[in-house]
């Protein structure tokens, strides 16, 4: 979960707007989901690795290893970034939501994100 490192990032908040996280790559995602129970990560794993596994017949698209296109379907599902609102001058996430960044590939790589602020 990258919740605290994104917000970390941000030096002045508006008071009220919106933050757009956008992930620069096509191998790993972000999402929002629940944050108080790290097997949620363990499940989100489970359910894309039988949606997209490795070594599927018929995938093409490898040159980086069997992991490669996978990574890359699993990126269109969840998708590259996330908008949440700013209120009073913090996310307003729920209670139980974190932002992950979700990384597909085998060997995590080092991962860019633009953050926007629109007050």
């Amino acid at each position: 979960m990258i919740t605290n490192v994104i917000a970390d990032a941000v030096t002045e908040w508006p008071e009220d707007g919106l933050m757009h996280v956008f992930l620069k790559h096509t191998s790993a995602g972000l999402c929002i989901n629940e944050n108080a129970d790290a097997t949620v990560r363990d499940d989100f794993k489970l359910y894309f690795d039988r949606l997209a596994p490795e070594d599927l017949p018929g995938i093409t698209h490898d040159m980086e290893g069997p992991d490669d296109m996978p990574a890359h379907i699993k990126s269109a599902l969840t998708g590259v970034s996330v908008t949440i609102p700013i209120v009073k001058s913090k996310l307003d996430l729920g209670v139980w939501q974190g932002i992950y960044l979700c990384e597909f590939r085998n060997r995590a790589r080092r991962r860019e994100i633009t953050i926007s602020i629109i007050d």
